[in-house]
């Protein structure tokens, strides 16, 4: 088979592999689409921390079942179905050992033993892939594959809103309006809360502003703690922060409104200043949110409902086309959102 290969950091090409074969409680999937995260990127640079070298890199892809492993075939998974030959599914990359403290807890997504496809196993960005049959997540047939692989992108954000409890009573300020953040708006726009998104560049903004964003700020041109204020008069009760630069943390703090809750989704080492007394005087929630946690199921569902993850698709290219892909990430990130790699 052909996939995506990161020898090393800067050294990405599409070489010739063998074919994998499913494990026991695995199914094998013959991609055919897969997405590239600013994690990929990060991967093909050298600056993810967490990832292992060599690596078939690509944790968003969907495809279709062509093999059962030992012990799948009418194999009851969550809500009762089984998996066939033939079906169309959605991978979760995030895989858990079942028995640490957060996977007795209900949070597999920080297992202590977390192991994440196309980060510290082979990933996506391949012609075929063995995974979990448990990974492996139904979607209607009838979806184009460039909606079924936008479920991973978007469990990011519902991880995210279900770790902050949002709900149609909230004012949500979003701090970016890149894939993540812009997945963030239209889940919190679909759950009914009213949305609002800072960014720097008026381009992502009105893209923020066609996708249900109620206000836009311009942080560079405009104080966005007075903005804020304006728009919230006491206090933002939800920001997600999708910008995650440390220096404006206590920016978040002084936003927040009392009761209300940050999501971080920073991996920076950089220390962030910090206010005790913001915190202890609104007596506000600091959230981490990481991956997702068996988010979807819920994301299918929230696409069922007229969710349209498309729009945040900006280019495409056959997978074969890897290296012009990233280079157009890379040098024209201006100009891209989310970009699609294809497998025929």
């Amino acid at each position: 088979m052909k996939a995506v290969f990161v020898k090393e950091p800067r050294s990405l090409g599409v070489v010739t592999l063998p074919d994998p074969s499913p494990g026991p409680g695995e199914v094998l999937v013959r991609v055919r689409a897969a997405g590239i995260c600013g994690s990929d990127m990060h991967i093909y640079h050298g600056t993810n921390p967490l990832a292992k070298y060599p690596r078939v890199i690509g944790h968003e892809f969907a495809g279709e079942i062509v093999a059962l492993g030992a012990g799948t075939e009418g194999l009851s998974l969550s809500g009762g179905r089984s998996l066939s030959i033939g079906d169309h599914v959605a991978a979760d990359p995030v895989t858990s050992c079942g028995k640490c403290y957060p996977c007795s807890v209900g949070r597999p997504n920080v297992c202590s033993k977390l192991s994440v496809f196309g980060v510290h196993r082979d990933g996506g960005m391949a012609e075929f892939v063995a995974v979990p049959a448990a990974n492996a997540h139904i979607v209607p047939k009838d979806w184009p594959w460039e909606k079924a692989v936008m479920t991973e992108p978007f469990s990011i954000a519902a991880n995210i809103l279900s770790r902050t409890e949002c709900t149609a009573r909230d004012s949500v300020l979003i701090l970016g309006a890149g894939p993540i953040g812009l997945t963030v708006l239209m889940s919190a726009v679909l759950l009914g809360a009213r949305a609002a998104v800072a960014d720097i560049l008026d381009s992502r903004l009105e893209t923020a502003r066609s996708l249900g964003a109620e206000r836009v700020f311009n942080s560079k041109t405009q104080n966005l703690e007075e903005e804020a204020r304006k728009w919230c008069e006491e206090g933002v009760p939800l920001i997600v922060d999708a910008v995650c630069i440390p220096e404006l943390f206590p920016s978040l703090l002084r936003m927040a409104s009392p009761a209300g809750r940050i999501a971080h989704l920073s991996f920076a080492e950089a220390p962030a200043e910090i206010s005790p007394l913001e915190i202890t005087k609104k007596e506000l929630s600091i959230i981490g949110s990481r991956l997702n946690c068996n988010m979807f199921p819920r994301v299918i569902e929230w696409f069922g409902r007229g969710l349209e993850p498309e729009k945040l698709i900006s280019h495409s290219f056959p997978f074969t086309q890897a290296r012009e892909a990233f280079s157009l990430i890379e040098e024209k990130p201006l100009e891209t959102c989310k970009v699609v790699l294809t497998f025929k």
